[in-house]
């Protein structure tokens, strides 16, 4: 059974499709990959899956239960988590105080003293996977934006997810930067059992980490395979290059 099923999944905002009955499923333990032009779609694809936005259509499920009428939260207690194009953390916090959050919003403990100082040893431990460590006592505000894409990794793994969606975890990241934190990804997902969906626009990232690739354009799934396949199709190539070569 896939971790993730969409049936059928549909959008409109006024007379615009912005997603136009798609389907797909996410295998257990896979990096799937949702490419597509600007406007393609693939963030309202998110949004629907994530609960930020209801379906006027479709079926979502997560491992096997019906998700789309649920709220976001009650999606991320089933393990549905999420970062986002803009790295989201409390810039007035600690490194550690923003993996500390989640961690007790998680145990639905936010309000108990106790239960912060038990959770400090497990936010060091989730600091340790993603290589902040050593800038645990560093107010986010503070850092690079390659570290926040970091910090946002673990808050994310806070949440125990069994599928993690990553909208362009890479954006506005050197190639050097958008690498280590893809392999970092990689390595943590596939030690962990969790199935990753993201999207991104560098094909460096998408064709090197991805198993498969599903491709949108104005809001309908034109092609998917693996990324191999997609390389060379006529449709894609059509859509990203008008009758170019194949997608380098």
């Amino acid at each position: 059974m896939s971790i993730l099923a969409v049936t059928g999944l549909a959008k409109a905002f006024g007379g615009v499709r912005a997603v136009d009955r798609v389907s797909y499923a996410v295998a257990r333990g896979e990096m799937l990959a949702m490419i597509g032009p600007n406007g393609a779609g693939k963030t309202t694809c998110f949004n629907l899956v994530n609960g930020q936005l209801q379906p006027d259509a479709g079926e979502i499920s997560l491992d096997g239960k019906r998700i789309e009428r649920l709220s976001p939260g009650e999606r991320f207690r089933l393990g549905l988590g999420r970062t986002f194009q803009v790295a989201a953390t409390f810039g007035s916090m600690t490194v550690q105080e923003n993996v500390q959050v989640a961690l007790l919003s998680t145990a639905g403990k936010l309000g108990s003293l106790t239960s912060s100082l038990a959770r400090s040893e497990e936010a060091v431990q989730l600091l340790q996977k993603t290589g902040m460590q050593e800038l645990a006592d560093r107010q986010c505000a503070e850092l690079a934006y390659g570290d926040l894409k970091r910090v946002e990794l673990a808050v994310a793994l806070a949440g125990r997810p069994r599928l993690l969606l990553m909208d362009e975890p890479t954006a506005g990241m050197a190639a050097s930067e958008r690498l280590a934190l893809m392999n970092l990804v990689k390595e943590i997902s596939g030690a962990a059992g969790i199935s990753v969906l993201f999207t991104e626009h560098d094909m460096d990232v998408v064709f090197g980490f991805a198993d498969r690739v599903l491709v949108l354009a104005d809001g309908e799934l034109i092609a998917h395979g693996t990324p191999a396949e997609v390389r060379v199709d006529a449709r894609v190539r059509r859509v990203y290059l008008g009758e170019g070569d194949a997608l380098a």
